[in-house]
């Protein structure tokens, strides 16, 4: 009989502090770049656990929020952006049930891959000529040696 009645008390009490854990989750929080930063890991965990490698290119080393409050994320090129606006939804749920926070946006900021501004390399003599221009030690050597890129 003791044993029941024990049984039961530890049962209202069980239920008491769930309801007590209920009321005390607070409304949620504005999104900062310290919880972004804190939960970042876990979701591109989130993605590699699917799969999705395309994603967690987008997603790259980290998310950025800009002054604005929006968070930020950098695509390269029409492919990525397309990919980026299906997976937004996705991302946008898991940041919010992670770090506990309140409705937030994503900006795409499409970033163009660019061209080398220096011309490219091609002949053995671009090249030497490229490194006597950071090394003017190897102008003097071709000299005193006689030294010919084309042979």
């Amino acid at each position: 009989m003791a044993d029941q009645k024990a049984k039961v008390e530890l049962q209202n009490a069980k239920a008491k502090v769930s309801e007590e854990v209920v009321e005390v989750i607070q409304a949620g929080r504005d999104l900062t770049q310290e919880i972004l930063d804190e939960v970042f890991p876990k979701v591109r965990e989130h993605f590699q656990k699917l799969g999705k490698s395309m994603e967690l290119a987008i997603l790259g080393e980290s998310m950025k929020m800009n002054e604005d409050g929006l968070v930020v994320l950098e695509v390269m090129g029409h492919v990525q952006e397309e990919l980026a606006l299906k997976m937004k939804p996705e991302l946008i749920r898991i940041v919010r049930e992670l770090g506990r926070v309140n409705l937030f946006k994503i900006e795409l900021e499409l970033k163009e891959e660019l061209e080398s501004e220096r011309n490219k390399l091609y002949t053995s003599t671009d090249k030497f000529n490229f490194l006597k221009g950071k090394h003017a030690a190897l102008g003097e050597f071709q000299r005193r040696f006689g030294l010919e890129t084309d042979f």
